[in-house]
C-alpha cells in the first residue's frame, strides 16, 4: 500500500470515531467539535479523489460557517440538559426499538440490493470528462446549469434554518435599552433639546 492508501484509511478511521463521539459525547459543545473534526476529514477524503475544490468547501462552508453556527447556537441556547436527559431516559426503549427496526431495514436493503446494469455509464453521464474540464468548471456547469433550482432551493433551506437560528436565539429583556429607529426619526427636535443659559461662577441645578 502507498501513502494514499494509508491516508483513505486514516481519515476513514478519524470519520468514524469521530461520528460516534459526537452521538455519544455528553456535552453538546464537546459534539459540534467532533463534528469539526469529522467535517476536516471529509474534506481530507475529497483532496484524496482528486476533488480539491469540494474540500475546500467542506472547510470553508461546513467547518467555517455550519459546525461555527451550531457552536454558538448550544452555547448561547440555556437549555437544561438534566431535564432532556432525564427524559431522554424515560424514551430509552421504544428508541432502541425504533433503532433495532431501522438496522433490520437496512440490513435487508443491502442484502436485496442489486446494482443495474449500465448503472456506472449513467453516473458517468452526468459530469463532463474530467480529462477534458476541470473539476471546478465541471461542478460549476452541473449546479448552475443542469440542477439551477435545486440548488436555489438549497440555499433556500439554509436562509430559513439561519433565520430559525437567530430565533431561537434572540432575548427580549425588558431591562436592556434598545435602540427604537422610528422613534429616533419621529422625534421633535425642540422637544429633544433644551438650551440652558448658565451663567458664570454657576453650574446647572
Amino acid at each position: 500500500m502507498g501513502i494514499a492508501d494509508y491516508a483513505f484509511y486514516a481519515f476513514a478511521v478519524v470519520i468514524l470515531a469521530a461520528g460516534v463521539m459526537v452521538v455519544t459525547a455528553r456535552n453538546p459543545v464537546h459534539s459540534v467539535l467532533w463534528l469539526i473534526l469529522s467535517f476536516l476529514s471529509a474534506a481530507g477524503l475529497f483532496v484524496l479523489l482528486g476533488a480539491e475544490f469540494i474540500a475546500m468547501l467542506t472547510i470553508i462552508v461546513y467547518v467555517g460557517a455550519v459546525a461555527v453556527l451550531f457552536l454558538f447556537v448550544v452555547m448561547m441556547l440555556d437549555i437544561d440538559f438534566a431535564a432532556l436527559k432525564a427524559g431522554m431516559a424515560r424514551y430509552l426503549p421504544v428508541a432502541a426499538l425504533v433503532g433495532l427496526v431501522m438496522l433490520m431495514q437496512l440490513a435487508l436493503l443491502f442484502g436485496a440490493w442489486v446494482e443495474a446494469e449500465g448503472a456506472p455509464g449513467l453516473r458517468q453521464a452526468v459530469t463532463p470528462d474530467l480529462a477534458e474540464v476541470h473539476n471546478t468548471r465541471a461542478l460549476g456547469m452541473i449546479l448552475y446549469d443542469q440542477y439551477f433550482i435545486l440548488f436555489q432551493l438549497s440555499g433556500l433551506i439554509l436562509l430559513v434554518a439561519m433565520i430559525g437560528a437567530i430565533l431561537l436565539t434572540l432575548r427580549h429583556r425588558t431591562d436592556i435599552k434598545r435602540q427604537n429607529v422610528m422613534a429616533q426619526m419621529q422625534r421633535d427636535p425642540a422637544k429633544a433639546m433644551e438650551l440652558k443659559d448658565v451663567k458664570p461662577g454657576q453650574g446647572l441645578g
